[in-house]
């Protein structure tokens, strides 16, 4: 069973970001009314709640919140079952430097090849470095059945996105990737993913 709450996500069905917080939403069983944002049409409230009309945006009564790993980890705090940050603090910063390392040189490319404003040429080079350094990665994930845990966290509800979306970003992954593919496909036939797709999402594989 659901937890019973007012919530509600404002969230862009076809975005990476607003996907991580459903992903986190899901895991955790917490019911959300999802608010669809798209085409930047941005309903009033949302601009009432957030002074940069941004997605995903949270809003749990009176506290609105925005940027999506502030969203994820209120929710963590708040639901704190099943947990998505680890107990003890090395660890716990650990994930979150891998939190940043993900957005930093992952989802930065991610954003240049989505970009109807990039060039042809830093596309290219944006979804080059992104495959070689998914590829280069890939071992890490034979070592436990989440990625660098034994529990699901919110990395991998960070990295899923990504993964997710490879077909519509032109990257198809080499034969030595196969620890990252087995990874993802036991972490897109889990339930909570599932449920965490959008229509939207489900169009692109």
């Amino acid at each position: 069973m659901g937890v019973t709450n007012r919530l509600a996500c404002y969230s862009d069905p076809a975005d990476h970001y607003s996907h991580r917080v459903r992903i986190v939403l899901a895991e955790k069983g917490v019911s959300a009314e999802i608010i669809d944002v798209v085409d930047g049409r941005h309903p009033p409230r949302l601009i009432e709640v957030n002074p940069y009309g941004s997605v995903p945006t949270l809003v749990d009564r009176d506290l609105a919140l925005y940027e999506s790993t502030v969203v994820m980890e209120y929710l963590d705090e708040r639901y704190p079952h099943p947990p998505l940050l680890p107990v003890y603090p090395v660890a716990r910063a650990n994930s979150r430097l891998l939190i940043h390392r993900i957005q930093r040189d992952w989802c930065a490319s991610v954003d240049v090849i989505l970009d109807p404003r990039s060039k042809e040429a830093a596309r290219v080079q944006a979804r080059k470095e992104l495959r070689e350094s998914l590829t280069g990665v890939s071992p890490l994930f034979a070592e436990k059945p989440f990625f660098l845990s034994d529990e699901q966290s919110l990395v991998d509800c960070c990295l899923l996105p990504i993964l997710w979306r490879l077909p519509i970003l032109g990257i198809e992954l080499p034969r030595p990737a196969k620890p990252l593919l087995d990874y993802m496909e036991r972490q897109f036939a889990r339930e909570a993913f599932q449920a965490s797709l959008s229509a939207a999402e489900r169009d692109m594989r």
